[in-house]
C-alpha cells in the first residue's frame, strides 16, 4: 500500500471497522470517521477512546467526507446516508471494510486466515496469542477485543499491530466477501447455517482452501468431509485415527476452563485452557494445527494456550454477587448457541439466559434453527427470556419477530418466554435468580449488552 493515505470510516466503530481503523492508523495512514451510536450516545466511552488515538470524528451529518479521501463504508450501507451522498458528491473511491482489510492481508508474506460459522474470532485470538508468546510480532485483525492485548491504554484491543509480513485475520463468509483473500494458510472451523445456503457455504470455502499453501481442516464436522480430501489439508480434531492429523483426547470440563491432550507428530501434550466447554478446546487444536503450519511447533502453542485469557463476549465472567454469576457471550446463530449450551450444561446450576436476536433478517433466515439449538441445548430446569431483535433503523421486514422463535422453542419443549424489551426480561431474571445460577447475556451486534450484564450484576450486589 501507498504511504499518506486518508480514509474515511463510515460506521468506525462497528466490530469489523474499529480494528482496520486502528491498524492503518497505526501505519501512519490518516482516519476519520463517523458512526450513528455516537450520535445516538450509545457506548461514548468506547468513541472517547478512539479520539484519543487521533481519529477525528463527525455526525453522520454529510460533514465528514472531504475531498482526496478513501471511503470506507458496508457495501450495504444506503447511498441515502448523508456520509455515503457527499462522498459520492465529491467522486471519493469507495471500499468496504472487506476490500480493505483484503488489501493488507493479501500484501503480507505469511497470511493466515480464518474463516468458518462459528469459533472464527477466539481462533484468531488464539493464533495472535501464539505467535506473539513466540517472538513472531504478529498483525492481527479480529472482531473481538482480544483480552491478551487489552488493557487500560487499549481497552477495545480487538487489533495488534505487528509486523506487515505477518497478518493474522478472520474473513467473513456471509457476504461472500471470503473470495477476495489469498491465504498462505486457510483455516475452516466448521460449517454450519448461518446467514447463506449450505451449497453457497461449501462453495465458498472450497475456493477459499484452495488457494492456500496449507488448508486447515475439522475433521469432527461433518459438513466439512469434502475438504479432507484436498492434497493441501491438514486436519485436526478428537476423531481417532491417523487422519487426524492434530487430535484432541481425554477432554475434561473444570470450573475455570477445560483440559485435554493433544497428539501430533508421535508426541502426546497436555493443554490447559482458561476457557470453558469442548468447542474451545477445538478451537485450540485449530489454532495449533494453524501456527505449526506457520512454522511454530506444537510444544510453543500448547505454552501459549496456558496464558490465552479469552475474548470479551466470548463466554466472559462479568463478576458474581448473591452467589449469581453473570455470563456474557456472543452467542448468535444455531452453533454458536448450541457450543454456548454445551459448556453451560457440563458444570452444576441452573441458568437463566437472556437473548436478543440480532436482527429481523436473521430470524426469518435461521429461526427454525435457533429455535431448535435452544430447545436441544436448555435442560429442563433453565429458563430462556427472549426480547424483540435488535434495530437501530433502516428499511427491512419486520414482519418476523421475536415472538415466533419462542413459540418453536417452547414446542420443543424448553421454558422461554417472549417480553419485548429487555428490561422486561432483565427485571424477570432478577426476580427469578438465586444462590449458584448463572445469568447467560446472548446476542450480537450490540455492544450495550455488556453494559446490560453489569447493570444486572450490580442490582444482584444492591440486593445480595
Amino acid at each position: 500500500m501507498a504511504e499518506n493515505k486518508s480514509y474515511f470510516f463510515c460506521g468506525i466503530g462497528g466490530s469489523g471497522m474499529l480494528p482496520l481503523a486502528m491498524i492503518v492508523a497505526a501505519r501512519g495512514d490518516a482516519v476519520s470517521g463517523s458512526d450513528r451510536s455516537r450520535d445516538q450516545g450509545r457506548t461514548p466511552g468506547k468513541f472517547a477512546w478512539l479520539e484519543s488515538q487521533g481519529i477525528a470524528f463527525y455526525p453522520q451529518d454529510g460533514s465528514g467526507p472531504k475531498a482526496d479521501q478513501i471511503l470506507v463504508a458496508s457495501a450495504a450501507i444506503e447511498d441515502s446516508v448523508p456520509d455515503i451522498a457527499a462522498a459520492n458528491a465529491l467522486g471519493l473511491p469507495r471500499m468496504t471494510r472487506a476490500d480493505l482489510n483484503a488489501e493488507l492481508f493479501n500484501a503480507a508474506d505469511s497470511a493466515i486466515g480464518v474463516g468458518g460459522t462459528s469459533g472464527k474470532s477466539t481462533v484468531t485470538g488464539m493464533i495472535g496469542w501464539i505467535l506473539e508468546s513466540a517472538g513472531r510480532k504478529p498483525t492481527v485483525m479480529n472482531g473481538a477485543v482480544m483480552r491478551n492485548f487489552s488493557g487500560d491504554d487499549r481497552p477495545f484491543a480487538s487489533a495488534l499491530v505487528g509486523d506487515a509480513a505477518i497478518y493474522v485475520s478472520e474473513v467473513d463468509e456471509s457476504d461472500g466477501s471470503i473470495a477476495l483473500y489469498r491465504p498462505d494458510v486457510a483455516v475452516v472451523t466448521n460449517i454450519s447455517l448461518d446467514h447463506k445456503s449450505l451449497e453457497e457455504l461449501h462453495a465458498l470455502f472450497a475456493d477459499f482452501l484452495l488457494k492456500a499453501r496449507v488448508a486447515v481442516v475439522n475433521i469432527d464436522d461433518e459438513e466439512s468431509t469434502p475438504f479432507l480430501s484436498l492434497d493441501n489439508h491438514i486436519s485436526f480434531g478428537f476423531s481417532e485415527g491417523e487422519d487426524t492429523d492434530i487430535r484432541g483426547s481425554d477432554f475434561e470440563a473444570l470450573p475455570d476452563g477445560c483440559r485435554f491432550a493433544v497428539h501430533a507428530d508421535g508426541t502426546a501434550y497436555r493443554v490447559r485452557l482458561r476457557m470453558p466447554g469442548r468447542h474451545n478446546a477445538a478451537n485450540a487444536l485449530a489454532a495449533i494445527a494453524a501456527t505449526h503450519a506457520a512454522g511454530t511447533t506444537v510444544a510453543q502453542a500448547v505454552e501459549a494456550l496456558a496464558d490465552f485469557a479469552g475474548l470479551a463476549r466470548r463466554y466472559e465472567v462479568l463478576g458474581q454477587a448473591g452467589g449469581v454469576t453473570v455470563i456474557d457471550d456472543f452467542a448468535h446463530n444455531p452453533d454458536k448457541v448450541a457450543a454456548t449450551l454445551a459448556a453451560v450444561s457440563e458444570l452444576p446450576g441452573r441458568a437463566l439466559i437472556f437473548f436478543q436476536p440480532h436482527g429481523y433478517g436473521p430470524l426469518r433466515q435461521m429461526g427454525k434453527e435457533l429455535a431448535a439449538s435452544f430447545a436441544a441445548g436448555m435442560r429442563p430446569d433453565d429458563k430462556l427470556f427472549v426480547c424483540d431483535p435488535v434495530y437501530f433503523g433502516g428499511t427491512v421486514d419486520r414482519s418476523i419477530g421475536s415472538e415466533a422463535l419462542v413459540a418453536d422453542i417452547v414446542a420443543g419443549g424448553a421454558d422461554a418466554v417472549h417480553l419485548t424489551t429487555r428490561a422486561a426480561c432483565g427485571a424477570a431474571m432478577l426476580d427469578e435468580a438465586k444462590a449458584g445460577d448463572r445469568i447467560l447475556i446472548l446476542g450480537a451486534r450490540d455492544d450495550t449488552l455488556t453494559e446490560f450484564g453489569r447493570e444486572l450484576l450490580g442490582k444482584l450486589a444492591l440486593s445480595a
